[in-house]
């Protein structure tokens, strides 16, 4: 699975889902290959701008206090994506979705990847368009989202499909306010 593939899951029931579900990558597999060198993305952002221009996103802040943040953050988002398959799983079952928890971690791995992209708006020194691309980012997110629960869980409801997919995506959001949190606080 490869970038291209994922602007297409963004926007397809199949294409890309269909290859992820024949490869069937581990958990173990899918933490080392995608969670955890595309969540090393923000940390580094965050490092290398508040370093650099931290002012033009908080005042008063110290390169030391962003790069504090940056560490924090880091270790939060390694935590962040096995609790969301936890919750994931619950939703489904909640839900009555026949899935197993590689599933719900497949899905918790693959919705932040554009989240963790667009982190590298922050070599741009501005806060609007960090901004703006952070929200497609959360919007190419919940597509993959809505996807995701529709392709790995097998199912066939648009209704429920959304009903899932919305109730994840709000606590995705909420979880990814919290680690905005973690940055703002240190």
């Amino acid at each position: 699975m490869n970038v291209l593939h994922m602007s297409r899951m963004i926007f397809s029931f199949s294409e890309g889902w269909d290859d992820l579900i024949r490869i069937h990558p581990s958990v173990a597999r899918l933490f080392a290959l995608v969670v955890l060198p595309l969540s090393l993305l923000p940390p580094a952002m965050i490092y290398y701008a508040g370093g650099s221009y931290g002012d033009v996103f908080v005042p008063g802040v110290t390169p030391a206090q962003w790069h504090a943040a940056a560490g924090i953050f880091f270790l939060a988002e390694l935590l962040t994506v096995p609790i969301m398959a936890w919750l994931i799983h619950l939703v489904a079952k909640a839900n009555n979705a026949a899935t197993d928890y590689h599933a719900c971690f497949t899905l918790a791995a693959i919705a932040p990847v554009p989240m963790w992209l667009s982190s590298l708006t922050l070599f741009v020194p501005n806060l609007s368009v960090g901004v703006i691309v952070g929200g497609l980012g959360l919007l190419c997110s919940v597509g993959l989202i809505y996807r995701g629960v529709y392709a790995l869980f097998s199912m066939r409801e648009d209704i429920k499909a959304l009903q899932m997919a919305t109730v994840i995506a709000g606590v995705g959001l909420l979880m990814w306010l919290l680690l905005m949190q973690i940055v703002l606080v240190h």
